[in-house]
């Protein structure tokens, strides 16, 4: 348990270190560069717009993520059960996916002009359902045949099948697309407060930043961001652990 935590703790502080290091050694001003020790002034001063902006960008990170799994899941759902599905789906979700989601910004906002709370949201949705809808999709197809066929002669439905076979094999799989889902949303937040700024979220926060030159803001934002990710990373792992912690047993 020690280890758990004062690993990733140790890491960080080594890269802080070496970031101070490296803006030292090149004796890089902060209007090009800022370093660690030029952040937490930037945090202090605008603590309580880090406080308001944190929350908007949290909160509708983690709406889009729960659409996402929702909709992630029930489209895998349909992948994994069905060929025909597959055959046709994969192709138009996997063009979908390569499409730069930036380029969907200024679309998803001239469709519902002003719709600030909502673009934001769906644009969250949009780049994190990819993920989770394949890992269930593959986990479900490549659920052995004896237990579909054991069940179906039981007299079992294809949503008891998912529920005492499929789901307990694909958890392990949906948790690790979980966790990198969680990093798309935050991006999909922040392109919508960058790309189509309205004045909210911690994307608006750097946005301000740039206009006015205050790079220790800049640098400040992203820490945020950082931060916040990494929260929203290890609560899916304590939800992992919970649902799914007996792979990690089997693992070990």
């Amino acid at each position: 348990m020690f280890n758990k935590i004062a690993v990733p703790v140790l890491s960080i502080i080594v890269f802080l270190c070496l970031w101070e290091l490296l803006v030292w050694a090149n004796n890089w001003p902060n209007y090009k560069m800022a370093s660690p020790s030029d952040l937490p002034p930037a945090f202090w001063k605008y603590k309580l717009l880090f406080l308001e902006m944190g929350w908007q960008t949290l909160w509708r990170t983690v709406a889009g993520l729960v659409l996402a799994v929702l909709f992630g899941t029930g489209l895998g759902m349909i992948i994994g059960f069905s060929k025909l599905a597959r055959d046709a789906l994969y192709p138009l979700l996997v063009g979908f996916n390569a499409i730069p989601k930036a380029t969907l910004v200024p679309v998803i906002s001239l469709i519902f002009i002003g719709q600030h709370d909502f673009n934001t949201v769906l644009m969250a949705f949009m780049i994190s359902f990819f993920p989770i809808a394949v890992s269930v999709g593959i986990g479900l197809s490549t659920l052995e045949p004896e237990y579909r066929d054991i069940l179906r002669a039981l007299g079992a439905s294809r949503m008891t099948i998912f529920y005492k076979i499929a789901l307990p094999k694909t958890l392990p799989e949906f948790f690790g697309a979980l966790k990198v889902a969680a990093t798309l949303a935050f991006i999909g937040t922040n392109l919508v407060e960058i790309v189509s700024p309205h004045g909210r979220g911690l994307g608006a926060l750097f946005k301000s930043g740039e206009t006015n030159g205050d790079y220790p803001l800049m640098f400040a934002v992203l820490i945020a961001l950082a931060f916040l990710g990494i929260v929203l990373y290890y609560a899916v792992i304590f939800l992992e652990r919970i649902f799914a912690g007996w792979a990690e047993r089997e693992a070990s």
